[in-house]
This record gives structure tokens, sequence and C-alpha cells, in this order.
């Protein structure tokens, strides 16, 4: 089985379609995907701000596209990461640096550190960061 693993460093729209759209097409091949959120990139898996995240200056024309090519909104991408079975992890470090707490991400996260995704990662085939 092809394992997946992949780094979510930045938190904005463009990061989210790109770690989403990765992992949810390898997770629906049936690869074993997991994704260690740290840093902006915890903004991906916040109840809140998932559902908000900013577009990069002088982009904004590209909303209409995403809106004429059906490209779904991330809080749909990351229903449909739980779907297939995506781990996401979220960064005990930077969690405890930024004062956040496990009930204030998406239900399914799980959180452990750098150890945690090594492990998982270390037999990676293929290890993306975004």
């Amino acid at each position: 089985m092809t394992k997946v693993a992949i780094i979510a460093s930045n938190g904005g729209l463009f990061d989210a379609y790109k770690v989403f759209n990765i992992a949810t097409a390898a997770a629906s091949i049936d690869a074993e995907v997991g994704i260690f959120f740290t840093f902006e990139g915890l903004n991906l898996i916040h109840k809140d701000a998932h559902k908000k995240l900013p577009m990069p200056a002088g982009t904004e024309h590209f909303q209409e596209g995403f809106q004429r090519a059906n490209v779904p909104p991330i809080e749909e991408l990351v229903s449909m990461a739980k779907e297939l079975d995506v781990k996401m992890i979220a960064c005990q470090m930077t969690m405890d640096v930024m004062n956040l707490e496990k009930e204030q991400f998406v239900e399914g996260t799980d959180v452990g550190g750098a150890a945690t995704f090594l492990n998982f990662a270390r037999d990676a085939n293929i290890t993306l960061t975004f």
C-alpha cells in the first residue's frame, strides 16, 4: 500500500486546497494518508478558521474560478478527508505555544508531537510539505 505523509505549515486558502486536494486524491486511490498540521497550518483544521481562510492578496479573481469549476469549499474537503480516513495530527508543541485545545479542532483530529508524525512518515512512499 502506498503511504503519503504531508506536513501542512501554512494557513491560507491556497495552502488548504493543495493539502486537501492531494490528501483526498491519494486516499481515494487507497493510499494511507497522514497530515501533520503545525504553526499556521493548524488553521486548516481549526473549527472556525478553516471556514474563512485568507486568499493571497491580489488573487481574489480566483474565487469566481473556484465556483465556476465546482471546486468544493475547504469545509467540504475536510469532511471528505475524514470520510476517507485521512489521519490528521495537530502539533502539540504549536498548540501549547498558541494556547489551543484539541476541542478547537475538527472532530477526528489527533494531537501529537513531531515524533508521532515521524513514526507515521518513516516508511512513507511520498512526503510533501505545504
